[in-house]
């Protein structure tokens, strides 16, 4: 059967990229075992965004390994309206939002929000290593609660980190799957959170994988931005990441901006 596979010039490439180039080709179409992998990228991808977070694991996982957490849930009463009605998963549900409300948090310097996104794959993988990478060279930084958010957009950091009475929010969420990338986490930055806050006003971290960006240098990236952030008081186009010019050797896969949680 292999002798029907017509071979890609370009297959000596491959090796240098995950990307789906030089797949060969039988008659007018693609080899069967090419195929299936895509067809199997794509299952992944779709089950990603469907399959929900467990949330109990997650703040089991936390606190075992020395976090204090809080527990908050969007407007979104389920994954389908999460995925039809995105305004709902930028705003607390009334129940979250008054717990929230109530309680006593003396005003953290920096507030992490763990959220499930668009891949809960992404945050049940890849937050913890991430936190216990950067947290070490945060030891002069008053660090809130990990908060825990499900059914979450992007913007839901912004109400959060205003209620907690934050200096800066920090969303650790999971990102759009792409066919190579189910479990690929997004960072975004937001300097002195509060409901109305623009994409502007933020900074963006993508692709945090152990195949994309790693985590010891998305957590050198973060640390910088962090610490640039709270020296000028502000995050977003007024804030310019240098940090690769710090590093020894800047990672081997560059991070991709993906905004549309």
């Amino acid at each position: 059967m292999s002798d029907f596979l017509e071979k890609n010039p370009w297959n000596a490439l491959r090796k240098f990229t995950n990307a789906r180039i030089a797949l060969g080709r039988a008659g007018n179409s693609l080899p069967t075992a090419p195929l299936l992998a895509f067809n199997l990228s794509h299952a992944q991808a779709r089950d990603a965004v469907h399959h929900p977070l467990d949330a109990d694991v997650l703040h089991e996982q936390l606190r075992a390994q020395g976090f204090s957490t809080l527990d908050v849930h969007s407007a979104a009463p389920d994954r389908e309206h999460y995925l039809r009605r995105p305004d709902l998963g930028r705003r607390l549900s009334d129940e979250s939002r008054t717990a929230l409300g109530q309680l006593k948090v003396d005003s953290p310097e920096v507030v992490f929000v763990i959220a499930d996104g668009l891949s809960a794959f992404a945050a049940s993988k890849q937050s913890i290593p991430l936190l216990q990478a950067v947290i070490p060279s945060l030891a002069d930084w008053k660090i809130g609660p990990v908060v825990v958010a499900r059914q979450a957009r992007v913007a839901l950091g912004d109400e959060i980190g205003e209620l907690l009475n934050a200096k800066l929010v920090v969303m650790l969420i999971g990102e759009r799957p792409g066919l190579s990338s189910p479990d690929s986490l997004g960072i975004y930055l937001t300097y002195a959170p509060k409901v109305g806050c623009s994409d502007a006003q933020r900074n963006c971290i993508s692709n945090v994988r152990p195949e994309g960006l790693n985590y010891e240098s998305a957590a050198h990236k973060l640390h910088y931005l962090l610490t640039h952030a709270r020296r000028l008081g502000l995050t977003g186009v007024g804030l310019k990441d240098d940090s690769d010019a710090l590093l020894a050797s800047a990672p081997v896969t560059p991070a991709v901006s993906d905004d549309s949680n």
